[in-house]
Protein backbone atom coordinates (compact mmCIF):
# COMPACT_ATOMS: atom_id res chain seq x y z
CA UNK A 1 0.00 0.00 0.00
CA UNK A 2 1.18 3.36 -1.07
CA UNK A 3 2.42 6.21 1.59
CA UNK A 4 0.38 9.45 0.68
CA UNK A 5 2.26 12.58 2.13
CA UNK A 6 -0.35 14.52 4.27
CA UNK A 7 -2.27 13.76 7.49
CA UNK A 8 -4.89 15.50 9.09
CA UNK A 9 -6.42 15.00 12.69
CA UNK A 10 -9.60 16.59 13.89
CA UNK A 11 -11.12 15.78 17.34
CA UNK A 12 -15.04 15.70 17.63
CA UNK A 13 -16.92 18.42 19.54
CA UNK A 14 -20.24 16.52 19.90
CA UNK A 15 -19.35 13.37 21.61
CA UNK A 16 -15.43 11.49 22.55
CA UNK A 17 -14.21 10.52 19.15
CA UNK A 18 -11.65 11.90 16.29
CA UNK A 19 -10.57 11.05 12.52
CA UNK A 20 -7.51 10.82 11.18
CA UNK A 21 -7.02 11.08 7.67
CA UNK A 22 -3.55 10.24 5.20
CA UNK A 23 -3.92 12.19 2.04
CA UNK A 24 -2.65 13.37 -0.90
CA UNK A 25 -4.45 16.30 -2.76
CA UNK A 26 -2.15 16.43 -6.05
CA UNK A 27 -4.26 16.05 -9.27
CA UNK A 28 -7.19 15.23 -7.08
CA UNK A 29 -7.17 13.55 -3.90
CA UNK A 30 -6.84 9.85 -2.68
CA UNK A 31 -7.24 9.95 1.01
CA UNK A 32 -7.49 6.89 3.67
CA UNK A 33 -8.97 7.48 7.25
CA UNK A 34 -9.94 6.38 10.23
CA UNK A 35 -13.02 7.42 12.27
CA UNK A 36 -14.13 6.48 15.87
CA UNK A 37 -17.09 7.57 18.43
CA UNK A 38 -19.43 6.82 21.23
CA UNK A 39 -22.19 7.71 19.61
CA UNK A 40 -24.99 6.16 19.02
CA UNK A 41 -22.68 2.94 20.18
CA UNK A 42 -18.90 2.67 20.04
CA UNK A 43 -17.81 2.19 16.87
CA UNK A 44 -14.94 2.53 14.24
CA UNK A 45 -15.24 3.40 10.83
CA UNK A 46 -12.18 3.04 7.93
CA UNK A 47 -12.29 4.60 4.72
CA UNK A 48 -10.68 4.68 1.11
CA UNK A 49 -11.38 7.56 -1.05
CA UNK A 50 -10.53 8.16 -5.00
CA UNK A 51 -11.25 11.22 -7.19
CA UNK A 52 -11.04 12.41 -10.22
CA UNK A 53 -8.04 14.91 -11.54
CA UNK A 54 -11.62 17.09 -11.15
CA UNK A 55 -12.19 15.76 -7.71
CA UNK A 56 -15.15 14.35 -8.93
CA UNK A 57 -15.53 10.77 -6.76
CA UNK A 58 -14.83 8.01 -8.66
CA UNK A 59 -14.42 5.52 -5.29
CA UNK A 60 -15.24 4.86 -1.95
CA UNK A 61 -14.92 2.24 0.42
CA UNK A 62 -15.86 2.08 3.93
CA UNK A 63 -16.23 -0.37 6.48
CA UNK A 64 -17.32 0.22 10.02
CA UNK A 65 -17.30 -2.01 13.19
CA UNK A 66 -18.58 -2.87 16.67
CA UNK A 67 -19.11 -4.99 18.96
CA UNK A 68 -20.43 -8.20 17.76
CA UNK A 69 -21.15 -6.51 13.99
CA UNK A 70 -19.23 -5.52 11.31
CA UNK A 71 -20.07 -3.71 7.98
CA UNK A 72 -19.10 -2.55 4.71
CA UNK A 73 -19.52 -0.75 1.66
CA UNK A 74 -18.01 0.07 -1.83
CA UNK A 75 -19.15 2.99 -4.03
CA UNK A 76 -18.10 2.89 -7.50
CA UNK A 77 -19.04 5.43 -10.75
CA UNK A 78 -18.92 4.40 -14.16
CA UNK A 79 -20.80 4.73 -17.16
CA UNK A 80 -22.67 7.82 -15.56
CA UNK A 81 -24.16 5.52 -12.42
CA UNK A 82 -23.07 4.04 -8.90
CA UNK A 83 -22.63 0.60 -8.51
CA UNK A 84 -22.98 -0.28 -4.50
CA UNK A 85 -21.67 -3.10 -2.91
CA UNK A 86 -22.52 -3.82 1.08
CA UNK A 87 -21.25 -6.88 3.15
CA UNK A 88 -22.40 -7.54 6.87
CA UNK A 89 -21.64 -9.72 9.70
CA UNK A 90 -23.07 -10.16 13.19
CA UNK A 91 -26.10 -8.08 14.14
CA UNK A 92 -25.69 -4.28 14.25
CA UNK A 93 -29.58 -4.10 15.21
CA UNK A 94 -29.13 -6.19 18.25
CA UNK A 95 -25.89 -3.84 19.92
CA UNK A 96 -28.69 -0.99 18.57
CA UNK A 97 -31.36 -1.97 20.54
CA UNK A 98 -29.25 -3.00 23.71
CA UNK A 99 -27.74 0.77 24.11
CA UNK A 100 -31.76 1.88 23.79
CA UNK A 101 -31.59 2.72 20.10
CA UNK A 102 -33.61 2.21 17.00
CA UNK A 103 -32.41 -0.53 14.67
CA UNK A 104 -30.40 0.36 11.87
CA UNK A 105 -31.58 -0.11 7.85
CA UNK A 106 -29.25 -2.34 5.50
CA UNK A 107 -26.29 -1.34 4.32
CA UNK A 108 -25.60 -0.30 0.85
CA UNK A 109 -28.71 1.19 -1.43
CA UNK A 110 -31.39 -0.14 -2.23
CA UNK A 111 -32.09 1.21 -5.39
CA UNK A 112 -28.57 2.66 -6.18
CA UNK A 113 -30.67 4.28 -9.78
CA UNK A 114 -31.50 6.99 -6.80
CA UNK A 115 -28.10 8.34 -7.25
CA UNK A 116 -27.71 8.94 -10.25
CA UNK A 117 -27.50 13.20 -9.88
CA UNK A 118 -24.52 12.27 -7.18
CA UNK A 119 -21.73 13.47 -8.13
CA UNK A 120 -19.60 13.86 -4.38
CA UNK A 121 -19.75 11.25 -1.59
CA UNK A 122 -20.51 12.45 1.92
CA UNK A 123 -19.87 9.96 5.02
CA UNK A 124 -21.48 10.82 8.11
CA UNK A 125 -19.43 12.16 11.17
CA UNK A 126 -16.32 12.89 8.86
CA UNK A 127 -15.36 16.07 8.47
CA UNK A 128 -12.78 15.19 5.00
CA UNK A 129 -15.71 14.20 2.78
CA UNK A 130 -16.84 18.29 3.07
CA UNK A 131 -13.44 18.92 1.08
CA UNK A 132 -15.22 17.07 -2.06
CA UNK A 133 -17.23 19.81 -3.35
CA UNK A 134 -15.31 22.72 -1.80
CA UNK A 135 -12.31 22.10 -3.90
CA UNK A 136 -14.59 20.71 -7.35
CA UNK A 137 -16.16 23.86 -7.13
CA UNK A 138 -13.75 26.22 -5.95
CA UNK A 139 -16.06 27.74 -3.24
CA UNK A 140 -12.68 28.81 -1.10
CA UNK A 141 -12.05 31.93 -4.02
CA UNK A 142 -15.57 32.37 -4.73
CA UNK A 143 -17.46 35.70 -4.46
CA UNK A 144 -19.22 35.83 -1.11
CA UNK A 145 -23.15 34.50 -1.15
CA UNK A 146 -21.74 32.05 -4.44
CA UNK A 147 -23.88 29.22 -3.64
CA UNK A 148 -24.00 25.82 -5.15
CA UNK A 149 -26.51 23.23 -5.03
CA UNK A 150 -25.26 19.43 -4.65
CA UNK A 151 -26.42 15.38 -4.71
CA UNK A 152 -24.75 13.70 -3.19
CA UNK A 153 -24.52 10.13 -2.11
CA UNK A 154 -24.85 10.06 1.92
CA UNK A 155 -23.43 7.09 3.56
CA UNK A 156 -24.60 6.93 7.19
CA UNK A 157 -22.91 5.71 10.23
CA UNK A 158 -22.53 3.29 11.59
CA UNK A 159 -25.37 1.35 9.34
CA UNK A 160 -23.37 2.33 6.17
CA UNK A 161 -27.03 2.57 4.69
CA UNK A 162 -26.32 4.83 1.54
CA UNK A 163 -29.11 7.06 0.32
CA UNK A 164 -28.92 10.40 -2.06
CA UNK A 165 -29.46 13.65 -0.26
CA UNK A 166 -29.56 17.45 -1.35
CA UNK A 167 -26.75 20.13 0.07
CA UNK A 168 -26.00 23.58 -0.51
CA UNK A 169 -22.22 24.90 0.17
CA UNK A 170 -22.39 28.63 0.33
CA UNK A 171 -18.57 30.97 0.00
CA UNK A 172 -19.28 33.28 3.10
CA UNK A 173 -15.80 35.02 2.15
CA UNK A 174 -12.01 34.72 3.49
CA UNK A 175 -11.63 31.13 5.28
CA UNK A 176 -15.96 30.30 5.87
CA UNK A 177 -18.03 28.21 4.00
CA UNK A 178 -21.90 27.72 5.07
CA UNK A 179 -22.73 24.47 4.83
CA UNK A 180 -26.78 23.15 4.74
CA UNK A 181 -28.81 20.33 4.70
CA UNK A 182 -32.41 20.18 4.93
CA UNK A 183 -33.08 22.04 8.33
CA UNK A 184 -29.53 21.73 9.58
CA UNK A 185 -26.67 24.55 8.97
CA UNK A 186 -23.19 24.86 9.95
CA UNK A 187 -20.62 27.62 8.81
CA UNK A 188 -17.46 26.01 8.33
CA UNK A 189 -13.81 27.52 9.35
CA UNK A 190 -11.51 26.12 6.18
CA UNK A 191 -7.95 26.41 5.28
CA UNK A 192 -6.66 28.04 1.93
CA UNK A 193 -6.82 25.02 0.89
CA UNK A 194 -10.39 24.39 1.66
CA UNK A 195 -9.81 22.08 4.61
CA UNK A 196 -12.11 22.25 7.76
CA UNK A 197 -10.36 24.09 10.36
CA UNK A 198 -13.99 23.85 12.79
CA UNK A 199 -17.31 22.80 12.09
CA UNK A 200 -19.05 23.73 15.13
CA UNK A 201 -20.81 21.34 16.89
CA UNK A 202 -19.22 18.53 15.09
CA UNK A 203 -15.33 18.69 15.59
CA UNK A 204 -12.12 20.73 15.04
CA UNK A 205 -8.62 20.00 13.37
CA UNK A 206 -6.09 19.54 16.19
CA UNK A 207 -2.81 18.78 13.32
CA UNK A 208 -1.65 20.36 11.72
CA UNK A 209 -1.91 23.46 12.86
Amino acid sequence: MATLPKSILWTRTDTAGAEHAVLDDRGGLRARGVALAVDPIPYTCRYQLTTGPDWVTTRVEVEAEGAGWQRGVRLEAGDGRWRATASEQGDLDAALRAAGHPPAGLPGADDPGRLVDAVDVDLGGSVLFNILPVRRLGLVSATPETARRVTVAWVLVPSLTVVAAEQVYTALGPGRIRFASDTFTADLDVDADGWVVRYPGLAERVAPR
